[in-house]
């Protein structure tokens, strides 16, 4: 039966109805109802298949431009690529490609595209429309922040910067309606799962051409997923209909589904609770009081994950240009603290960025040490750079977007630094796309920052400092690492190559310290298993909503 709300503190259906306590749920219900009525977080007017709090509205549904995860999960369902994930494990499988060839050398790739996939009007989508989709986000035009991705295609980085200005020259080419060439700069074992991911999706050429930036409100709408955007209301909800053109469309499971827009902890569970949304995405928008009494509940589910939470430095602006202020601070901050006062859900503390247990290749790959706390030494570094005991530093402004949570954890490293250090630090809160947009325009002195990685590799997480991708977001810059991170992707041998990522990964989080790493993420959400089918814990969290469906009702038995 669907989880409804029966006397305070109880659940009904819950085999466990007093892990959390009447007075704690009740004032819970209290504050999410209250928040509710002013959140734009509502139940469907009218009945959905499936519900599913999805965290933040949406900063945009074009799969070449979203930043988010909340937006990349309804891109994908939109959009699809060569490739597609496993719902299982969030391996790459055939998508619009139903099969390929790879060459012995392992540059080049020669997909063959189902014949029987359709835009949602029923108009074949073809090998040229996937070379004008991947010119599309290369194009310095697009800007947009994921070409990098796009970088592993032979002469992609080089066209993305303008150095280079023929697009014929990037390894990308139709060889007929329904067969495809791709030659990469050099062998890249994770390439297939790249191509699963939102900024390789295929997008419709004539719609974008005939209408611009407002192609995503042209109707019909022209999907090549698993459904088409029905409507899109701000501050209520997005409603996907399911594509009857889709390829698999038979084993596409929910026929409507609805994303409702939501930041409030409180105000999620509420909705979960009675029974207005059968599924919560996010950590984030689990109320961190209440982790140690969710986690016993048969609808809640933790496990790990690839993603990590840290903070960066703007290194164009002082003092943030030296290379000793920005390891002073960071040697300053108890993690351990933070993971146990504050997440509180089983985090364990990032000293590096790649996450513990990310494959490499055949082996599993081992992050170097990083850096350990030091309070004294970061007195020292702080000193040496013209501070001492903080005098003179200017006053820090650290940025966080709308999350209880980040608040918390600011908070916690204002106090760390002031009474270490001496340094005095100011927050400023931001609401998700002015957050974004500061950290694209280096508009921000700290903020903070996590990243779930895209495929199942260290390189998800070290590529990202690259001098020339977009998602950098730091200022920092470093030919050497450029230079060695690409060596790494090259060398065949796993040995080798995880020797090279190791020294790259310490140079990242040991030497240079653009970014800060703190904790490594637990994912966490809530449905009921005994309700909804189809959502498979993996380590990229990835839930394509294509295998989601609400289980029938099972008739009562006889009596």
């Amino acid at each position: 039966m669907r989880l409804g709300v029966g006397a305070p503190g109880s659940v009904p259906g819950d085999p466990h109805p007093s892990r959390i306590g009447p007075h704690r749920l009740f004032t819970l219900l209290l504050l999410g109802a209250g928040a509710l009525l002013h959140s734009g977080c509502r139940p469907a007017d009218r009945p959905a298949d499936l519900v599913i709090i999805n965290g933040a509205e949406p900063e945009s549904l074009d799969p070449h431009l979203v930043t988010g995860q909340a937006d990349g999960r309804i891109a994908l369902a939109l959009f699809e690529g060569l490739t597609r994930y496993d719902p299982r494990t969030a391996e790459a499988i055939p998508g619009l490609a139903e099969r390929w060839e790879i060459s012995t050398d392992a540059r080049v790739y020669t997909f063959y595209l189902r014949t029987n996939a359709l835009w949602a009007p029923g108009e074949p989508i073809t090998a040229h429309d996937v070379v004008w989709s991947w010119h599309r986000i290369l194009d310095p035009a697009t800007a947009s922040e994921y070409a990098g991705v796009l970088f592993y295609l032979k002469n992609g980085e080089a066209y993305a910067t303008s150095r280079l200005r023929d697009f014929s020259q990037v390894g990308v080419a139709a060889l007929g309606p329904y067969s495809l060439r791709v030659e990469l700069e050099s062998p890249a074992a994770f390439f297939l799962d790249l191509l699963a991911y939102q900024p390789y999706a295929v997008v419709p050429r004539r719609q974008i051409q005939a209408h611009g930036d407002r192609w995503l409100h042209a109707r019909p709408f022209l999907a090549s997923g698993a459904y088409t955007l029905d409507f899109w209301r701000l501050n209520d909800r997005i409603r996907l209909r399911k594509n009857p053109h889709y390829w698999d469309a038979a084993r596409t499971r929910s026929d409507i589904i609805d994303l409702l827009p939501c930041v409030s902890p409180a105000t999620a569970l509420n909705l979960f609770l009675s029974g207005a949304a059968d599924i919560v995405w996010d950590k984030e928008l689990v109320p961190a009081d209440l982790v140690a009494d969710l986690v016993p509940r048969p609808d809640f589910h933790t496990f790990d994950t690839l993603g990590v939470y840290f903070y960066r430095y703007n290194v164009t602006r002082r003092p943030w240009d030296d290379v000793r202020v920005r390891r002073a601070l960071a040697l300053a901050i108890d993690k351990r603290r933070i993971v146990e006062r504050i997440t509180r859900g089983g985090e364990k503390v990032a000293d590096c960025l790649s996450p513990p247990g990310i494959a490499n290749g055949a082996l599993v790959y081992q992050p170097p040490a990083g850096l350990r706390p030091d309070a004294a030494e970061a007195r020292r570094l702080l000193a040496a750079a013209g501070f001492p005991n903080g005098q003179g530093f200017p006053t820090v402004v650290y940025t966080y977007n709308t999350q209880e949570s980040h608040r918390k954890i600011a908070v916690e490293l204002r106090e760390m630094w002031r009474r270490e250090l001496g340094v005095q630090v100011e927050l400023r809160q931001l609401e998700w796309k002015a957050y974004f947009r500061a950290q694209s325009m280096l508009d921000y002195d700290l903020v903070r920052s996590s990243w779930v990685g895209d495929y199942n590799d260290p390189n998800t997480f070290l590529d990202l400092f690259l001098s020339e991708n977009p998602n950098n977001r730091t200022g920092w810059r470093s030919a050497w690492y450029d230079r060695t991170l690409r060596q790494a992707n090259a060398e065949p041998d796993p040995h080798r190559r995880q020797g090279l990522l190791q020294t790259v990964e310490r140079f990242l989080v040991e030497d240079q310290l653009p970014v800060v790493p703190i904790f490594f993420y637990v994912g966490m959400e809530s449905y009921d298993t005994n309700r909804i089918a189809g959502v498979y814990p993996n380590l990229r969290a990835e839930h394509p909503l294509r295998a989601i469906a609400r289980v029938p009702p099972q008739p009562s038995a006889p009596r």
